[in-house]
This record gives C-alpha cells, sequence and structure tokens, in this order.
C-alpha cells in the first residue's frame, strides 16, 4: 500500500486520474464523459454522464466475483443475543426479492422511500433494495418522534414508507407503528402505503388499504434486477438532527459516493475483501450508512 505522501503526491499531479483509476475498480454500465464536470461551478458533478447501480456493485460484483458464500452482513444482537451470518448471496436474493416487493407497490426510479426501522438485517435490505431500483431512500432514525418524522415526510414525499412493528433498547420495547401513524395523522403528504416488519417482541395492527406485512408483500412477486441510473442521481436524502432550524436533506449521490467509500476501504482503513469491519453507529446516522452498509459491502 503506498504511503500517505505517495497517495498525496499521485492525487496532485492528477487529481481526475486518480478518481479514474480508483472508479476502475467497479462496474459501470456506461463509462463517463467527464470525471469532474465542473461546468456549473460551484456545483461540481462526479462522473457525469456515467451509468451505474450501487447495489450492483455492493452484491451481484461480489457474487459474480465469486464471493457469493463469503458473509456480508454479520447480525449480532446484545439485546436479543441473537447472532446471524448472511452471505452475499443470500443478501443479493433477500435484496432483489424485497425490491420486487418495492416495485409491486408501485415504487419506481426516483421516487422516494423512507425506511423507519431499528438496527435489524432488513433495514440493509430496505435500502439495497430501493438503490437496486433506482429508488431514493431516506432513513429516520428508529423511534424518532412522530412531529420529527412528520416533518421529513413532508420534505421527503416518499411514495412508501418500510418501517418496523417496534424497537428494542436494554429493558423495554420502543413501539414505532404508533408514532409512525402519528406521523402520517401530522403530515401534509400522504404515502400511498406503508411495508411494516412484524416483529415477535411486539406486533402491531395494520390500517387496511394502507399498510401491508412484510413478507405478505414479497409473496408472489417476481425478483427485481438491478435498474441503471446515472452516476449524478441521488441515492439518498438523509437529514440533519434539526438542532438549529428545519432539519436539512443532505444527498448523496451514486457514482462519487460509491467510488469514495470503496477507495476508502482499502486506503484509509485498510479493510481487504473477507476481512470484517464493525462501526460504531446506527444505520439511520451518515456513519451507518457509509461504514455499515455501502462502503463494507
Amino acid at each position: 500500500m503506498a504511503t500517505y505522501r505517495e497517495t498525496y503526491a499521485n492525487w496532485q499531479a492528477d487529481p481526475e486520474g486518480f478518481w479514474a483509476e480508483a472508479a476502475e475498480a467497479l462496474h459501470w454500465d456506461r463509462k463517463w464523459d467527464k470525471v469532474l464536470d465542473d461546468s456549473a461551478a460551484p456545483i461540481y458533478r462526479w462522473f457525469s454522464g456515467a451509468q451505474t447501480n450501487t447495489a450492483y456493485n455492493c452484491l451481484d460484483r461480489q457474487v459474480a466475483a465469486g464471493r457469493g458464500d463469503q458473509a456480508a452482513l454479520i447480525y449480532d444482537s446484545p439485546v436479543t443475543g441473537t447472532v446471524r451470518s448472511i452471505s452475499y448471496r443470500t443478501l443479493r436474493d433477500d435484496v432483489a426479492r424485497f425490491a420486487g416487493a418495492l416495485r409491486a407497490q408501485g415504487v419506481a426510479k426516483g421516487d422516494r422511500v423512507i425506511i423507519y426501522m431499528p438496527m435489524v438485517p432488513e433495514t440493509a435490505v430496505a435500502m439495497l433494495a430501493c438503490a437496486r431500483i433506482g429508488a431514493v431512500h431516506s432513513v429516520v432514525f428508529g423511534g424518532f418522534a412522530a412531529n420529527e418524522l412528520a416533518t421529513r415526510i413532508d420534505d421527503a414525499k416518499p411514495k412508501l414508507i418500510v418501517a418496523a412493528s417496534c424497537g428494542l433498547e436494554p429493558g423495554r420495547v420502543v413501539a414505532y407503528k404508533p408514532l409512525l401513524d402519528g406521523a402520517i395523522e401530522l403530515a401534509r403528504h400522504k404515502p400511498q402505503g406503508c411495508i411494516i416488519l412484524q416483529r415477535e417482541m411486539e406486533r402491531c395492527a395494520l390500517i387496511p388499504g394502507r399498510d401491508v406485512d412484510w413478507d405478505a408483500a414479497q409473496e408472489g412477486v417476481a425478483p427485481a434486477d438491478c435498474v441503471p441510473v446515472a452516476a449524478t442521481d441521488p441515492l439518498y436524502v438523509l437529514y440533519t438532527s434539526g438542532t438549529t432550524g428545519i432539519p436539512k436533506g443532505v444527498v448523496r449521490d451514486n457514482g462519487g459516493h460509491m467510488v469514495a467509500l470503496n477507495w476508502s476501504m482499502r486506503n484509509i482503513y485498510g479493510v481487504k475483501p473477507g476481512e470484517v469491519f464493525w462501526a460504531a453507529s446506527d444505520v439511520g446516522w451518515v456513519v451507518g450508512h457509509s461504514y455499515i452498509v455501502y462502503g463494507p459491502l
């Protein structure tokens, strides 16, 4: 591995060439016209003209490279004592099936989906399923108050919300469904529907005509293939805490985001394929997005 000074010198000598080389490690359905498009400066676009799919690069690419049986995600819950290892092949299949369920509910490329879930594997499945079909996910920290969730619903205007019946904290169960119902009642924007993951610790009542059970939503649907999207298309919107005013949606694109995260895993953290990476974060925070889900995969 090159030293810091060598890496910095290589970047200084040819910044666009540096990131073009980093991008070659990933799959592109169409290569870029320009690495860094500054035609609308100070609004810059990375890998303009390119098409790719972040979920393909996270999962399908790894299976094609022979890593299908390798652990992709390790779920280790200190609250329930559950430990589960999920392979790349299994995760890809789970994601493709749930992406098919999203599509069956009318979600298409460019639509927004709010994910209001605890720290369970299904949260990563929902995120990657959105990415697979080109939908834009917005994860809201599980258990956030109804009015906070309503604010994000009104701003993101999701076609669908994916939620769980509850979350777990040491010594208590946090019911999510009443918070979700309250948020939808408060919000001016109304989603077309909700997919609800029922957890046995606290199941919830579903509202007919709006709510669909997680398992039932996937029955009889065909798995969805990856949809090529522009490198500059949004992958997700994640909201700031709102401590200084109205929460602000921060947008991450597909191309530049995946190139930077892929490069950082090896060159900043020194992590190689097959090694385990653990991030002290909730998946609802940007560190969780970057280094629980997208970067390590």
